[in-house]
C-alpha cells in the first residue's frame, strides 16, 4: 500500500487542526503522512497540547504552518476541520484528493474558569479522537 499525504487544514493551525494530526499520525503510522496547516499561523495552542498530552499523544513538536508551504505536495485527503478555512481557504490544486470537511467545536473561544476551559478541550479532542478513528476505519480498512 502506498503511503497517503493527508492534510488538515484549519484557520489558525493550532489547535484542531493540531489534534486531528496528532491522532491520525498516531493511529496510521507509517501508513500516511499527516500535515496540518492554517489559511493563518496562530502558534500552537498550550490547551491543545495539554489535552492531547492527557491522551498519551504528544504534539509538542508540532509547528503551525500556513497551507502555503505545503504548495506541491500531491494530496490524497484534504480535511477541513473549521467552517472559517472551508469557506476561505486558497485553491489546493489536488486533482486526485477527497476533501472532507467536519466543522469541530472551538475550545478557544471559550472563556471562563479553568474547569470550564478544560472541558472544552476534553469536548473538542473527543469528538476529534471519534472522528480520527472513525476516518481510519473508513479509508484504511
Amino acid at each position: 500500500m502506498n503511503q497517503k499525504n493527508i492534510l488538515v487544514l484549519c484557520t489558525g493551525n493550532s489547535c484542531r487542526s493540531q489534534m486531528a494530526h496528532g491522532y491520525l499520525k498516531s493511529l496510521l503510522g507509517d501508513r500516511a503522512m499527516i500535515y496540518s496547516a492554517g489559511i493563518e499561523t496562530h502558534g500552537l495552542n498550550p490547551g491543545a497540547v495539554a489535552i492531547m498530552k492527557e491522551d498519551g499523544i504528544d504534539i509538542t513538536g508540532h509547528t503551525s504552518n500556513h497551507v502555503d508551504e505545503y504548495d506541491g505536495i500531491d494530496w490524497d485527503y484534504i480535511i477541513t476541520v473549521c467552517d472559517h478555512a472551508y469557506e476561505n481557504c486558497p485553491f489546493i490544486a489536488a486533482p486526485k484528493a477527497i476533501r472532507l470537511h467536519h466543522n469541530f467545536f472551538d475550545p478557544s473561544k471559550v472563556k471562563g474558569s479553568e474547569e470550564e476551559r478544560h472541558q472544552a478541550f476534553q469536548k473538542a479532542r473527543n469528538e476529534i479522537r471519534t472522528y480520527c478513528e472513525d476516518f481510519v476505519k473508513k479509508e484504511f480498512s
